[in-house]
């Protein structure tokens, strides 16, 4: 599909390439925007982290802002629905002092039959500073990314399949809180990897911070056919792929993005992908539990073992703002510079 095709309302975006780092980085190895993990190194993830560590302590603070992103203007772009991210994002917008647009695509132009070049164009023509980009499609971010003015910034929050890159940053910063040293650990990530945009990411992400062993866990049905290539270890059985690990993360079943019955009923998987008290026994003693959310309680996890003393998935969310706050501060630096 060319770009012209694209420019047009309905059409499909195409599916992304490897990112070349001329779009994601600056020349001299900066963030000029955020769209994937993948083609990142470790000295960049890792300051990521450690920026978000200076700004984990706000909370506490009598006045939650700084000054950082003070007279910007950021643009929430949410093709999908989604209430977890796109609050976290506007509170670290508004938290570096940002001013913020949330463009309710529902009701916008786009749904009566503008392009999305035409509502870029359209809302660049605001001078706004950064867009949000949440996208069905796989791709778009990206090709947003191609098309903005110079000085703007995107960041992806999720598209498609293919990558939500903040979501496993929030992941890494989770896990890095509570176990330090990546490279002594054994991961699971356990469910629908195969509709899992957060899933990509996380196994980039831990690979790149050279995790000591990433496994994923899944039925089949569930895995995609380049598993082999992503440099994990693949467990059909969940009480094998449980044994030991010192984090599991836990995914959501994407029927919205299934196309075909992928799996016999939801009882069914539960009873055989399920995380309950008893399997999380198999894990280490210490072992963190995490879901990027919503959970589905019966269907992929325990409330037991989801309100348990070792779920960490609250934490989750708090640490999104911070995590988000580093991304955007960093990406505006790098324009500023």
């Amino acid at each position: 599909m060319t770009e012209t095709q694209i420019a047009h309302p309905g059409a499909r975006l195409p599916e992304p390439g490897p990112l070349p780092n001329r779009l994601q980085l600056t020349d001299d190895g900066q963030l000029r925007h955020m769209l994937t993990i993948e083609g990142l190194n470790r000295e960049l993830l890792t300051e990521i982290l450690d920026t978000a560590e200076s700004f984990a302590n706000m909370n506490e603070k009598a006045v939650k802002k700084v000054p950082l992103l003070r007279g910007k203007t950021i643009v929430n772009l949410f093709f999908e629905a989604s209430t977890r991210t796109r609050t976290t994002f506007e509170l670290a917008a508004k938290r570096l002092s940002a001013d913020v647009l949330n463009v309710n695509i529902n009701t916008s132009s786009a749904v009566k039959g503008e392009s999305l070049l035409d509502t870029l164009r359209n809302i660049e023509a605001m001078n706004v500073d950064m867009f949000v980009v949440r996208h069905e499609e796989s791709g778009a971010a990206h090709f947003i990314a191609r098309h903005v003015a110079p000085g703007i910034s995107v960041l992806n929050a999720g598209d498609g399949r293919h990558a939500h890159p903040t979501q496993a940053l929030l992941d890494m910063f989770t896990i890095r809180r509570h176990k330090g040293d990546f490279t002594k650990l054994k991961v699971a990530i356990v469910g629908d990897i195969l509709h899992s945009r957060v899933a990509r990411s996380q196994i980039h992400a831990l690979n790149i911070l050279q995790t000591g062993e990433v496994r994923v866990v899944a039925p089949c049905s569930l895995l995609p056919a380049d598993v082999d290539q992503l440099g994990v270890h693949v467990y059909n059985d969940l009480d094998a792929g449980l044994k030991d690990v010192d984090v599991i993360i836990m995914l959501r079943l994407q029927r919205e993005r299934m196309e075909h019955a992928h799996l016999p009923s939801e009882h069914e998987y539960y009873q055989l992908f399920g995380l309950t008290s008893r399997r999380l026994q198999l894990a280490h003693p210490t072992c963190l539990v995490m879901h990027p959310g919503p959970a589905n309680r019966g269907v992929e996890i325990e409330s037991a073992v989801a309100d348990g003393p070792h779920s960490v998935i609250l934490e989750q969310v708090t640490y999104g703002i911070s995590v988000r706050m580093a991304v955007m501060s960093m990406v505006m630096g790098a324009h500023q510079a």
